[in-house]
């Protein structure tokens, strides 16, 4: 989609009158130059926004650091600008080029709403929504996992020098960042040197649904990072450990526990910290991210998500038996097993519902019974919550299901064709997907995935599902509000 430029009309001046007309030749590059020249008293608001629609009419499709450039422009200029069509459609045009398109959307419905009629404004409403039910324009994460890998090999070596001589802490993690960039719009890492090889610790951030990307990107790590490098995945567990956070030092000896055993081997966390209690009253979201941080290094990151439920933090100490933090892992490893990432990704989680008894019920509201490795994912769609969803859309990724009407197929028989369909589907897209699951509704069946390169997983699909016993099947993004796309449908 070739730039669509505009402009707003401007107070007379001879700076602005350039500036029109660098716009009008096409010199995007002028106009950043000169702007960003000015002292930062003479950048108004007004040339703030102008300024971000230079670098959006500069950037090619590939270039997200320039979108992210204008769009961090563009929300520092806000709330003088929210109810500007300009600065909507601006903003909303970024981000659709940082496959953002739910929130893009919402941009450029406000700037319609502005600007009523306004057609280059209509037009990408129908583009965004056409990308949000079939996402398979932007690059898909095979692809990006592949850069990745390349742009870490290029650049480890000057990494490790960083490391070996002490550079600066937040100038080695700004490096590491750029290396894995490719991949990951936004990476969350941890790297040293354990005194053998460097380790590249690929954090989840506390996110079950993060897990699979990682693992993924992990598995197609060519050979020749393992020469210098241990790939892990979730914080590891470090005895012994001290926090310094938020002007506050704490040990994992300074915080007691009180544990509630809950089902599925979980456990649910009572925690009191006298060095922690300031914080907890002055901000309770600051604490219980450094307290998250502190368990993730007591037990490590998977099991913390594996196996604990909730944790809630005390204002006093509580009643019964208790322990220090950094005895928590010999708790769990007396009847638990500690999983790695890899395991993770491959339990299955059951569940049942209760199908919906509206008429004009919702694709998945039929459902009554289903298996997931990747609970978040259903949970989230369920809710009507994107989040999830746009996190997996913004590093080319796509959650999505197969959908299929079950008369005609005897009940005894529908899990075996889930099971038919998915093995058959693997075999021709090959690491292009990872199936997560499926489910019965009242109606519709149900077979769960997330593809990693969604043209080929549709192409198999599309192989596959025309020797199936199916009279029609569809393919559809974990999202409520979108259509679904139509994979085959016999005639009648």
């Amino acid at each position: 989609m070739s730039p669509i430029r505009r402009d707003r009309t401007q107070a007379p001046s001879a700076f602005q009158e350039k500036i029109k007309k660098w716009h009008e030749e096409e010199q995007y590059q002028q106009i950043i130059d000169a702007i960003e020249a000015l002292p930062q008293t003479q950048q108004t608001p007004d040339l703030i926004s102008q300024l971000a629609r230079a670098y959006n009419n500069l950037a090619s499709p590939e270039d997200r650091d320039l979108f992210e450039k204008a769009a961090a422009l563009l929300k520092s200029v806000e709330d003088q600008f929210v109810q500007d069509h300009d600065w909507n459609f601006r903003m909303g045009y970024a981000l659709y080029y940082l496959d953002q398109e739910l929130k893009a959307r919402s941009y450029f419905e406000k700037a319609l709403e502005l600007r009523p009629g306004d057609e280059d404004t209509q037009s990408l409403i129908q583009q965004c929504s056409r990308s949000l039910t079939l996402p398979n324009s932007m690059k898909p994460f095979s692809e990006r996992t592949r850069e990745g890998w390349e742009s870490f090999l290029d650049g480890e070596a000057g990494l490790r020098a960083m490391i070996d001589d002490r550079k600066d802490g937040e100038a080695v993690a700004e490096r590491c960042h750029q290396l894995l960039a490719p991949a990951f719009y936004r990476p969350f890492f941890e790297i040293g040197f354990n005194g053998d090889k460097y380790d590249l610790i690929l954090s989840p951030d506390g996110d079950r649904s993060r897990l699979f990307k990682l693992v993924y990107f992990k598995n197609h790590a060519p050979e020749k990072v393992f020469d210098h490098w241990n790939i892990l995945i979730g914080r590891q567990p470090a005895k012994g450990f001290e926090l310094r956070m938020y002007d506050r030092t704490i040990g994992l000896s300074d915080a007691r526990v009180w544990v509630e055993k809950l089902k599925d081997k979980q456990l649910g966390l009572s925690i009191y910290c006298e060095k922690l209690l300031p914080l907890v009253k002055k901000n309770e979201n600051q604490a219980y991210g450094l307290m998250t941080v502190l368990l993730d290094q007591a037990i490590g990151e998977i099991p913390a998500i594996r196996y604990i439920g909730y944790m809630d933090l005390l204002e006093e100490p509580g009643q019964g038996e208790e322990f220090c933090l950094d005895e928590l892992m010999e708790y769990i490893s007396r009847d638990r097993e500690l999983v790695t990432a890899d395991e993770l990704c491959t339990w299955y989680s059951a569940y049942e519902m209760t199908p919906s008894g509206e008429e004009d019920w919702s694709l998945r509201e039929d459902v009554f019974a289903g298996v997931t490795s990747c609970l978040p994912i259903p949970r989230a769609y369920y809710q009507g919550d994107d989040e999830i969803m746009e996190d997996f859309h913004m590093d080319g990724a796509v959650p999505g299901f197969f959908w299929y009407p079950l008369d005609g197929i005897d009940r005894d028989q529908i899990l075996d064709l889930r099971d038919e369909m998915e093995q058959k589907i693997s075999a021709k897209a090959g690491d292009a997907v990872t199936f997560t699951g499926g489910a019965t509704g009242v109606s519709l069946g149900y077979l769960d995935f997330i593809a990693w390169n969604l043209d080929q997983v549709l192409q198999a699909a599309l192989e596959v599902l025309g020797n199936v016993p199916v009279k029609e099947a569809f393919f559809h993004t974990y999202r409520r509000n979108v259509g679904s796309i139509c994979l085959k449908k016999e005639e009648t």
